[in-house]
């Protein structure tokens, strides 16, 4: 089984993280909800505060196979500044190692260059930040070892992109049909 953690800053979109925590961990997966700050309690860009599992200097990343970045304003910017999680980020993507990031969130990968000559998909405010991207329209796109998806409303199809990646197309349609997704 692989490993999955999905970073929290300050001012997340709580659907797109906790949407693939469910998914994810509906369907078996060891996933983590990790809090980029000292604090295991975060808030999101709407004033819920959930409590993580770790903060990010307890992640062994070599033991992690998935990064997750959600959207959301200001998380995604606090995601991006930080640098011990950008690092991980960076690694993740030279080894070919799996890094998902949705809403405004695949705007950091395109910051980063990890986009070019790759399909992705964002909020479309944030499809200009796709630098060198074939930026798709689509609500969840995967592309090698990155996959990207739209924004809230595409959370559940960038859950199950994520978990089609990690146990197959069955797997995913089988969470699909119990979760009632029709997409």
């Amino acid at each position: 089984m692989s490993k999955t953690a999905i970073f929290f800053a300050t001012g997340y979109e709580e659907i797109e993280a906790l949407t693939v925590v469910d998914i994810l961990r509906r369907a078996g997966e060891d996933t983590t909800m990790v809090s980029i700050t000292d604090e295991r309690r975060v808030t999101s860009s709407h004033g819920v505060e959930v409590t993580m599992d770790k903060t990010l200097p307890e992640v062994n990343f070599d033991e992690v196979d998935v990064i997750v970045l959600p959207g959301g304003m200001p998380g995604t910017k606090n995601l991006e500044a930080c640098e011990a999680l950008m690092g991980q980020v960076d690694a993740f993507v030279k080894a070919g190692k799996i890094v998902a990031a949705v809403c405004a969130a695949p705007s950091i990968l395109g910051h980063r260059g990890h986009l070019k000559g790759k399909k992705a998909c964002s909020f479309p405010d944030f499809e200009s930040h796709l630098e060198g991207a074939d930026v798709k329209r689509e609500p969840a796109v995967i592309d090698g070892s990155i996959i990207t998806g739209r924004g809230m409303g595409a959370a559940i199809p960038f859950g199950l992109a994520i978990l089609e990646k990690l146990q197959g197309k069955e797997a995913a349609e089988a969470i699909a049909a119990k979760i009632m997704y029709r997409g």
